[in-house]
């Protein structure tokens, strides 16, 4: 019987040091959908769409990775009227640096 995934999964391929297809023992149609979906989001913009993505991210104190993904995850540009969201991708960014030196 398949393990069942952790209620925080989002159904996408296996992230680990699996040998074998690149789909795992999974639905090679799931995974290259994945794959697909991740290249379409991940696509580099235009040069102007990402210089501009990179200032505002500076202006704000984040990373432009976690400016492009707010935008991803939430279809909305962050600004300084959303203080309250851009310290909790702080916060979250500085429990990520720690947890890997533990």
């Amino acid at each position: 019987m398949p393990r069942r995934p952790k209620r925080s999964h989002n159904g996408g391929p296996p992230l680990t040091d699996y040998v074998g297809p690149p789909w795992g023992e999974g639905d090679a149609y799931l995974f290259l959908a994945w794959r697909a979906a991740h290249d379409k989001a991940w696509k580099a913009p235009s040069q102007a769409i990402m210089l501009m993505r990179l200032e505002r991210a500076e202006r704000l104190g984040l990373t432009y990775e976690e400016y492009t993904l707010e935008i991803l995850e939430r279809g909305r540009h962050l600004g300084e009227e959303d203080a309250e969201r851009i310290a909790e991708i702080r916060r979250a960014r500085r429990r990520k640096r720690h947890s890997h030196f533990e």
